[in-house]
């Protein structure tokens, strides 16, 4: 870590190395533009990490910011009317986010929405606990809040079984695909992206420093994961409506790709690398990535060899 660290220092642009720095890292601008909060968060981090291994937080672009732990995203936006979180963590991660966002100069009350990505215990786990700390606004998808009211997964889901109960959290908002939530502002395009989970949602968002804005995406996991027996080829709507969810995606304007899980997207490889986050063609190769997964399984499923 300590050698991960000092390398980052070093992209970061500090002044802890630079008196050994290789001249030529120095002045390479790949290697002097990456945020020191970024970088203190990839130097804390592992590509695949703990889900409650907490982590500092790091401005994104704009007003949104990365508020998770090493392992799990939470994505905070801040506006000029209060401010709209996505993702809660596990149960115990939520008290983790919650820190950083007070960390940020930020009281966790002035949160007013709350939203999903998808309804597992990993990313909604500690929705009750940030909403008893914020009284947001709990907006999901249909299929989300019923297993967000009881705080177990659907029996449709594939990982059905498989996860741990949660502590139940009412729903007050169902939104629908290609429905916008406004908040001052603020204004996120809810995309239904079933597939890793019945109800799960993906969102997009314009955010902006001065003249500078992106177009960020928060995409689901998407991944084929299931309990032991599950056959994705067995529910033919189920999965109609998967490859219809990774077709949204790709058509998304896409600067900026983040993901409930850091390492789906590379974050930290691509904060190591000083090339930065944003990426135009990242949700495109993303779902070709998924669709890839997908096509394995189910020549997996089917009896023959994966990517016959």
């Amino acid at each position: 870590m300590y050698a991960k660290l000092a390398s980052l220092a070093l992209l970061a642009g500090t002044s802890l190395l630079a008196s050994c720095a290789n001249a030529s890292a120095i002045n390479s601008p790949a290697l002097t533009e990456i945020p020191a909060d970024q970088a203190a968060w990839a130097a804390e981090c592992e590509r695949w990490d703990n889900w409650d291994k907490p982590a500092p937080p790091f401005q994104i672009h704009g007003g949104t910011y990365y508020v998770g732990t090493c392992g799990i995203s939470a994505i905070l936006i801040t506006g000029d009317e209060g401010h709209i979180l996505i993702d809660s963590g596990t149960e115990a991660g939520a008290d983790l986010i919650a820190a950083n966002i007070r960390s940020l100069g930020i009281d966790p009350a002035a949160i007013d929405i709350l939203l999903h990505s998808h309804e597992h215990f990993d990313h909604v786990g500690g929705h009750a606990t940030i909403q008893a700390l914020t009284n947001a606004r709990v907006v999901t998808s249909l299929e989300a809040a019923e297993v967000l009211g009881s705080g177990i997964i659907s029996e449709d889901d594939p990982q059905y079984g498989t996860h741990e109960p949660m502590t139940p959290v009412a729903a007050n908002t169902l939104v629908l695909d290609g429905e916008v939530i406004t908040l001052g502002s603020l204004e996120l395009t809810a995309i239904e992206t079933p597939g890793h989970s019945p109800g799960a949602l993906s969102w997009a968002w314009r955010s902006c420093e001065g003249s500078d804005c992106r177009s960020i995406v928060y995409a689901d996991s998407l991944s084929p994961v299931s309990r032991e027996g599950y056959k994705f080829s067995d529910h033919a709507a189920y999965l109609g409506n998967y490859r219809q969810a990774l077709g949204r995606v790709a058509a998304l304007d896409c600067e900026i790709l983040l993901t409930p899980h850091p390492s789906a997207s590379d974050m930290v490889r691509k904060i190591e690398s000083g090339k930065g986050l944003v990426d135009p063609s990242a949700c495109q190769r993303y779902a070709d990535s998924i669709n890839t997964r997908l096509d394995e399984r189910l020549d997996s499923e089917m009896g023959a060899p994966n990517g016959g």
